[in-house]
C-alpha cells in the first residue's frame, strides 16, 4: 500500500507520496493538470537545475544564503541537472501558463534533497525551503523564460547546428561524387532539359547551408536572459548584482555567452527570440522535407518508376509483397518536418499571449521549441548515417531517360526559333520517336552540329552549346 506524507501550502493541507521529492504545490498541480500526460523535457530540467546551481551561489557570495544551505542547494540543482530527479517532474506541459508549477516543483525537489543532505527530512522545509532559499532573488516569471532561452541555445549549439554541418557535408560530398551523372531534369514532375545528378545534390546542400545561418541568426536573441526581471521586469526582491553574477555563472556552466537582457518588460511579456527561432526551424524543416521527398522519388521503382538513385536497404517493406524496399528514411524524415511545422504554429499562437507583463503559455512555447530542435538535431543525424551515406547513383538509368525527353528541344530553340522547335517536340511526342531522330529527318541542322547541340553534358552548362553551334546553313 502506498504511503503517503501530509504537508501544508496556503491553501492548507495536501497529501504527497512519502517517497517524493517534490512537495505540496507539484501535488495540486499534479493533480489540476492531469492533461497529456506530457512532461517538461529533459533538456529544460537541466536548465532549471543550471539556474538554481547558479542563484545559490550568486545568494551566498552577495549574503543572503548561509554557506551550508547555499553548498546542500548547489549540490541537489546538480543532480537536478544530471537528471537524478527526472522521475519526480511530475507536472504537464498543459499547466499554468507561467511555468510556476514546474518552477516550484524544482524548488520543492531540490530543497527537500539538500535538507536530506543536512541531515533534515523531506517535506519538512527546514532547514531549506523551496521559496525562501531555492528560490531566493527570483520568481517564476523570470526563471521560465530563462530557463526556455538556456535549454533552447544549449539544444541547438550542441545538437542541432553539429547535426546540420553534418548533413551539409554528407550533401556536397555526394554533390562532387555524382557530378559527373547525367540525368534528366524535371519542373512540374515533367522531363525537363538535363542535369547532373551532382548539382541536384548542390541544391540540397546549399539548402541546409542557408538553413544552418539562419539558425545561427536567432541565437543572439536567445543569449538574452530575464533572470533579475522578477514578477514583473522591475526586479522587485532581487539586488541589482544578482542577475550579472548568475548570468556569468550561467555562461561558465554551459559555455555558451549568455547576457542580461537589454529590457526585463520585453524578456518577460514577449516570447520573440522564440518566436523568431522557431520560424527558422521550420523554414529547416520545409527544407529537409523537400530533400527527402526528392530522395523518394528519385529512388522510386527500383524497376517501373525513376530509380535514379539506390538508398541504402534497411528492412522488409511490406508485410505481404516480399522482396519490397521501402525508403523509410526519407519518409520517417518527412513526418518530424512537419511536426516541427505544426510546433511552429503552437508557438506563433502561444507567442501572441504576452497579456500586459507575462507571457501565459511558455510551457507550452519551450515543450514544442524543445522538441522541433530535437527532432531536427536526431533527424539530420539519421538522415546521413542510414540514408545520404549509402545512396548510390544508378548511372546506366540515369542517362538511358536523357534521349527520350522532349525538353532536349529546348537546345534548338535559340538557334531554329521556338515554333520550329515546338513542332519538332510535338511530332517525336506522337510518333514515340526522339528529337534527335526527328530532327535528323527534317534536316533542320547538319548532323555534326545537332550532335553537338543536343549532347546531354554541354546542355548541363549553359551556354555552351549555343556558342559552339552557330547558326543553321
Amino acid at each position: 500500500m502506498k504511503k503517503f506524507r501530509i504537508e501544508s501550502d496556503s491553501l492548507g493541507e495536501v497529501s504527497v507520496p512519502a517517497d517524493a521529492y517534490y512537495g505540496a504545490q507539484t501535488q495540486r498541480a499534479f493533480e489540476n493538470f492531469a492533461v497529456s500526460g506530457k512532461r517538461m523535457p529533459r533538456e529544460f530540467i537541466r536548465a532549471l537545475g543550471i539556474i538554481k546551481w547558479a542563484a545559490a551561489e550568486v545568494n551566498e557570495k552577495l549574503g543572503y544564503l548561509d554557506h551550508k544551505i547555499a553548498e546542500a542547494i548547489g549540490r541537489a540543482s546538480r543532480e537536478v541537472m544530471e537528471g537524478a530527479f527526472d522521475h519526480d517532474f511530475v507536472v504537464d506541459v498543459y499547466q499554468t501558463g507561467s511555468g510556476t508549477s514546474t518552477n516550484m516543483n524544482a524548488n520543492e525537489i531540490i530543497a527537500n534533497r539538500a535538507n536530506e543532505l543536512l541531515g533534515g527530512k523531506r517535506g519538512s522545509k527546514v532547514p531549506v525551503h523551496p521559496n525562501d532559499h531555492v528560490n531566493k532573488s527570483q520568481s517564476s516569471n523570470d526563471v521560465i523564460p530563462s530557463t526556455i532561452h538556456i535549454s533552447g541555445l544549449e539544444s541547438i549549439e550542441k545538437n542541432l547546428l553539429p547535426a546540420l554541418k553534418e548533413l551539409y557535408t554528407a550533401l556536397h560530398d555526394k554533390s562532387k561524387e555524382f557530378d559527373a551523372v547525367l540525368k534528366i531534369g524535371r519542373t512540374h514532375l515533367q522531363d525537363a532539359v538535363p542535369i547532373r545528378l551532382g548539382q541536384e545534390f548542390s541544391g540540397y546542400a546549399v539548402q541546409i547551408k542557408h538553413a544552418v545561418r539562419r539558425v545561427e541568426s536567432s541565437c543572439p536573441y536567445l543569449r538574452e536572459l530575464a533572470l533579475g526581471g522578477t514578477a514583473v521586469g522591475t526586479g522587485l526582491n532581487a539586488p541589482a548584482a544578482f542577475a550579472p553574477l548568475a548570468i556569468q555563472k550561467i555562461s561558465a556552466i554551459t559555455g555558451i555567452p549568455f547576457v542580461k537582457a537589454e529590457n526585463y518588460f520585453e524578456a518577460l511579456a514577449g516570447r520573440d527570440a522564440v518566436v523568431e527561432t522557431s520560424g527558422h526551424l521550420k523554414t529547416v524543416a520545409v527544407s529537409l522535407l523537400k530533400i527527402a521527398n526528392d530522395l523518394r522519388w528519385l529512388n522510386s521503382g527500383p524497376r517501373c518508376a525513376i530509380g535514379e538513385i539506390i538508398l541504402p536497404s534497411l528492412q522488409p517493406g511490406s508485410s505481404i509483397m516480399p522482396g519490397k524496399v521501402n525508403p523509410v528514411i526519407p519518409e520517417s524524415i518527412m513526418m518530424l518536418c512537419a511536426t516541427v511545422i505544426g510546433n511552429d504554429s503552437a508557438i506563433t499562437i502561444g507567442g501572441q499571449h504576452g497579456n500586459f507583463e507575462l507571457n501565459t503559455m511558455m510551457p507550452m512555447i519551450a515543450y514544442h521549441l524543445l522538441e522541433s530542435i530535437r527532432l531536427l538535431a536526431q533527424g539530420s543525424h539519421i538522415l546521413v548515417e542510414r540514408c545520404i551515406a549509402g545512396i548510390q547513383a544508378n548511372r546506366e538509368r540515369a542517362e538511358s531517360l536523357i534521349e527520350n525527353s522532349l525538353a532536349m528541344c529546348t537546345a534548338l530553340a535559340p538557334i531554329i526559333g521556338y515554333d520550329a522547335a515546338g513542332r519538332i517536340a510535338t511530332e517525336a511526342f506522337s510518333t514515340g520517336k526522339t528529337v534527335r531522330q526527328v530532327a535528323l529527318e527534317h534536316r533542320v541542322l547538319p548532323e555534326k552540329q545537332l550532335n553537338l547541340i543536343l549532347n546531354p553534358r554541354t546542355l548541363t552548362k549553359p551556354g555552351i552549346s549555343q556558342r559552339r553551334a552557330g547558326s543553321p546553313k
